[in-house]
């Protein structure tokens, strides 16, 4: 049965950095479970593949080329879906920034890209689509941090922080909607075969004077539990079970996907 909302209309999606990884894949199974789902990213030519492929799913998309540190970006993305569709009910922050700066040779531009995306376009977002689904008396935010949040990290410095600022965020939004029947939780994935996963490590085995990739990349794996890596897919599944399937009592909540690396 498709989701539907309180006037049995699909409801309403809109999941950001979704050119490609796990953006994608989340917009893809909200679209097959039929919502309504809006894309944005600043990557149009992979934010066009994503629409195409929500499009063979036979529901109604809107893809919005955006660079969410803009001022007001976020905002109008937010204002694009309630014009096309009347309303919002699920916000995905998945868009995200990050790149491998020993602590002690940080930059300032890296900093403040890295908290731009990934703290203040976030926050900026919650607030757009939390005053919507406030006046609708339902929602469901979900924000994608990292297993990194609560890790040293000292070459992923900037990008770490940002996430546990997410995690801050998250906090904080789900009690403010909270009296409006507004749910926000996070998700921490771990590692995942995705575009800034390998590049993310390439960079990390340089900085580290690493020069056999491939066995820098078992090492990290085997610190994992569970023995593997995350499929984009499942990592994906954990986020639509959030959106629409996660009761009506969960939120304030920080899920783990991460094959047992972060532990609660």
């Amino acid at each position: 049965m498709p989701a539907q909302n309180r006037n049995k209309m699909p409801l309403r999606a809109l999941v950001t950095g979704a050119a490609g990884g796990l953006g994608r894949e989340v917009a893809v199974q909200l679209a097959r479970r039929g919502c309504f789902v809006a894309v944005t990213d600043i990557n149009g030519d992979g934010l066009a593949e994503t629409a195409r492929q929500i499009g063979e799913t036979g529901t109604e998309t809107e893809s919005i080329v955006s660079d969410f540190t803009g001022e007001g970006a976020p905002e109008a993305a937010v204002e694009k879906v309630v014009a096309r569709w009347g309303g919002i009910d699920i916000l995905v922050n998945n868009a995200g920034y990050g790149v491998i700066e020993p602590f002690l040779d940080a930059t300032f531009k890296a900093w403040t890209r890295t908290l731009a995306l990934n703290v203040t376009a976030l926050a900026m977002a919650c607030k757009a689509a939390g005053r919507v689904m406030r006046e609708q008396r339902s929602g469901r935010i979900i924000n994608i941090t990292s297993p990194g949040s609560r890790m040293a990290l000292p070459d992923y410095t900037a990008y770490t922080a940002s996430k546990a600022g997410v995690d801050s965020i998250t906090r904080a939004a789900a009690v403010a909607l909270a009296p409006y029947g507004v749910l926000v939780n996070s998700l921490a994935p771990g590692m995942m075969d995705t575009e800034m996963q390998r590049s993310t490590e390439i960079d990390l085995a340089r900085a580290n004077g690493r020069d056999d990739l491939q066995a820098f990349l078992d090492e990290r794996t085997r610190r994992i539990p569970l023995g593997r890596r995350a499929e984009i897919a499942e990592v994906a599944e954990a986020v639509v079970w959030l959106c629409l399937d996660a009761p009506d009592y969960m939120t304030a909540e920080r899920l783990n996907m991460s094959g047992g690396l972060d532990k609660d």
